[in-house]
């Protein structure tokens, strides 16, 4: 059995193993032997103060029955911090179900959420309940909510205000009590702004909001996720008590993970099949197709950085001396740069930036420097 956490299944709720000494607290997903394949990370630590922090605001707001809005990368647990908000809620008796919005097609996601009666559609033989009937009394998960249809963020709306869902095909409404914990790898707030999701669905979920730091934001989880990973993966592959050397320390330490925890767990389960022996040393870490980022002491990027790590050194330098409303100037800075870059085109500028014209043009006037648009 790991030293580290038990599988979630053993136990009915989420299982958290909190030692007396300086051992991380780990959560575990239910059967993780079962989601080798999975782009889920299947295990999270609060070792760094970062982590730590946001696990202590976990346990603060688990009890009440608030949505959640969990926003982080791929990778980062967010399924792992939705369970573990069920478990320390009164609801943790209760089923906890998670579901991908973006897993169904726009034709089928209303019938897998609210369900339908029998011939509401070509193939529907019988009446199937929908994943709020199925949560009924406990949590459900909405993972990436940012995929889901406008027309089905409509009907989500009113099963959050009126508290009850009516399946397809049938005039008769169905009370139900769920807590809904939702997560998305991309702001909502920009979603919103370009028309693709409802402002007032936004609020209704964003009562409560964890943001979820990726792993190269929260470096003291490295070593102990990949302590994690070597013991779970040494017991599937039978082997005996094995150890990282310095340099493999050194290398998890400097990488970048963008895949964040995922990664990691690929990388220690690759290392693991080539190890001969009980150290695990830099030549067993595969990392030599993933950006590794490193920093000069100054916290500048090195002349050989990419672009993406030159912005991001230049926003740590702002971030070490924080204006007031920086965000909004950062966003005008961007907007303003790519409407010079294409030659004061809103259209070409607005393609660029992945937004609709109309939030351009609406920015552009705010930062009153393009005279024009006034």
């Amino acid at each position: 059995m790991n030293t580290f956490a038990r599988p979630l299944d053993v136990l009915p709720h989420a299982d958290v193993f909190e030692p007396e000494w300086d051992t991380p607290t780990v959560l575990t997903l239910p059967n993780p032997r079962k989601l080798t394949t999975s782009i889920r990370a299947t295990a999270q630590v609060f070792q760094d103060p970062r982590s730590a922090a946001l696990l202590e605001r976990v346990r603060m707001v688990a009890p009440s029955d608030a949505n959640v809005l969990i926003i982080g990368e791929t990778g980062t647990g967010k399924e792992l911090i939705a369970r573990h908000v069920h478990d320390l809620s009164r609801r943790s008796s209760k089923p906890f179900v998670a579901v991908n919005c973006g897993a169904f097609s726009e034709n089928l996601v209303e019938s897998e959420l609210f369900g339908h009666e029998k011939g509401a559609f070509t193939g529907a033989f019988s009446a199937k309940t929908g994943w709020f009937e199925a949560a009924n009394g406990g949590t459900l998960f909405l993972d990436e909510i940012g995929d889901l249809p406008l027309s089905i963020q409509v009907k989500l709306l009113r099963v959050l205000q009126e508290r009850e869902v009516v399946r397809l095909g049938s005039r008769r409404s169905v009370p139900i009590d769920v807590r809904v914990v939702a997560a998305t790898n991309v702001r909502l707030q920009d979603a919103v702004a370009a028309g693709h999701f409802r402002e007032d669905l936004f609020y209704r979920l964003h009562v409560v909001h964890l943001a979820l730091p990726t792993l190269r934001e929260r470096p003291g989880d490295i070593l102990p996720l990949a302590r994690h990973f070597i013991e779970e993966y040494r017991q599937r592959l039978g082997y005996g008590a094995v150890r990282l050397d310095a340099s493999a320390e050194r290398k998890l330490s400097e990488h970048g993970w963008p895949g964040n925890i995922r990664e990691l767990e690929n990388v220690i389960h690759h290392a693991l099949l080539i190890c001969q022996n009980d150290v695990l040393g830099e030549a067993h870490l595969h990392l030599s197709s993933l950006s590794i980022q490193r920093r000069a002491p100054d916290g500048t990027a090195p002349p050989e950085a990419t672009p993406q790590q030159g912005l991001e050194a230049v926003l740590r330098e702002l971030f070490n001396e924080p204006a007031e409303q920086l965000f909004d100037k950062i966003e005008e800075t961007v907007m303003r740069t790519a409407f010079e870059f294409c030659h004061r085109n809103q259209v070409q500028a607005a393609k660029l930036l992945g937004i609709s014209r109309n939030v351009l043009r609406s920015r552009l006037i705010r930062s009153r420097e393009i005279s024009a648009l006034k």
